[in-house]
């Protein structure tokens, strides 16, 4: 996996982690904090984006044709 941590910031809206419902109450918590390994797009439900590429932090950055900000 190719987690950069210092680009988070630019993480696509779409992308989710099972740890994204499990710290709803912590302010601020981002994808780059998840430790499972497991991410899904919402624009596909499952771990490839629409464009084939595997959904991860790492991949999951702008210039990406899919991605998305807020």
């Amino acid at each position: 996996m190719n987690m950069n941590t210092t680009a988070t910031a630019q993480v696509c809206r779409c992308l989710r982690s099972k740890e994204l419902f499990l710290h709803q109450d912590e302010p601020g918590w981002d994808i780059s904090q998840s430790s499972s390994g497991i991410f899904w797009c919402m624009h596909t439900q499952n771990c490839l984006g629409p464009d084939g590429k595997v959904a991860e932090p790492g991949n999951c950055q702008a210039g990406r044709s899919c991605h998305e900000l807020d």
